[in-house]
């Protein structure tokens, strides 16, 4: 009998990081982080290795991540909160799911209890 070879399925993941309020607000470099992104992404085991696999395009307030190789959605929420700790914005800024491909950063949303004087 001939041996089947199993073809592997070519991946193809696609995340976005939208950074549109930061961005306008002018408390936060898109540039920056994608440079961050760049540098920390770890593929197989090493940082600086993006190579061919993973692609990191930047728009006006958003960054698309494109991946040929497994990259979970939550590494990319992991590395956003460190470089907004990394930052000091951490504590003005939060990371939202904006649909089952992408993140989206969010100001705290603060209740301020007004005090009535009786």
């Amino acid at each position: 009998m001939p041996e089947k070879r199993q073809k592997k399925k070519k991946i193809q993941l696609k995340f976005s990081l939208d950074c549109a309020q930061p961005v306008e607000d002018k408390i936060m470099d898109i540039e920056n982080f994608e440079q961050f992104l760049n540098g920390t992404i770890k593929v197989e085991g090493k940082t600086n290795n993006l190579s061919d696999h993973i692609i990191i395009e930047k728009t006006k307030s958003k960054l698309v991540v494109n991946s040929d190789i497994p990259l979970s959605k939550r590494y990319l929420k992991y590395l956003t909160k460190k470089f907004l700790k990394k930052n000091n914005l951490r504590d003005w800024l939060r990371v939202v799911s904006a649909g089952p491909m992408g993140y989206e950063l969010r100001y705290f949303q603060i209740n301020e209890e007004e005090e009535e004087n009786s």
